[in-house]
């Protein structure tokens, strides 16, 4: 399997760097990526034609084949009923984790219409980042020809950082366009 650019500018700058910065006695405190989720979710849509084309995106875009998420309980107001199929979800590790976020960091995120940069308060408060991306059109995987139906997706990077301020600082050394 490749290596990816990314992990080894993880190991051989950003890791350094955070220790000597944030005074790290073991190279094993250091906050570093654990894993990387896609969501989307697609609603109650009956159509069969949407969560295909949501599966079909999300395989594109990530390599692997995500997961159909169903409905935990019913609820009358929105016509759902328990066990319906409403999103799918891959979950990103290791090699494809940091390919995957050097395509988003380098290649994705400038092709965003006016993009100023990704939201700096969208933290947790556990190490965790989340975004939302409203279009799966600035990935250069999905052929827009085939693609019927715009889908849209939730993007989680998390981390092994005990704070927010870690977090953002590993992420901010990783690459990531933090807006205001």
């Amino acid at each position: 399997m490749m290596k990816s650019v990314l992990y080894e500018t993880y190991k051989t700058q950003v890791a350094p760097q955070l220790m000597k910065a944030r005074g790290y006695g073991n190279v094993m405190e250091v906050p570093r990526l654990a894993k990387i989720v896609l969501n989307s979710g697609v609603g109650t849509a009956k159509d069969r034609e949407v969560m295909q084309c949501a599966v079909d995106t999300l395989a594109a875009i990530t390599g692997q084949k995500p997961i159909i998420t169903k409905s935990r309980k019913s609820i009358s107001n929105f016509k759902l009923r328990e066990g319906m199929n409403v999103g799918t979800t891959v979950t990103l590790r290791r090699g494809p984790m940091y390919n995957f976020l050097y395509r988003l960091i380098s290649i994705v995120l400038p092709r965003v219409r006016d993009f100023r940069g990704v939201p700096k308060q969208a933290f947790d408060g556990a190490g965790n980042y989340t975004f939302g991306l409203t279009d799966q059109s600035v990935f250069t995987e999905v052929d827009l020809d085939k693609a019927k139906h715009t889908i849209g997706m939730s993007i989680t990077l998390v981390t092994t950082a005990k704070t927010d301020d870690e977090a953002r600082e590993l992420l901010t050394l990783l690459g990531m366009p933090f807006g205001n």
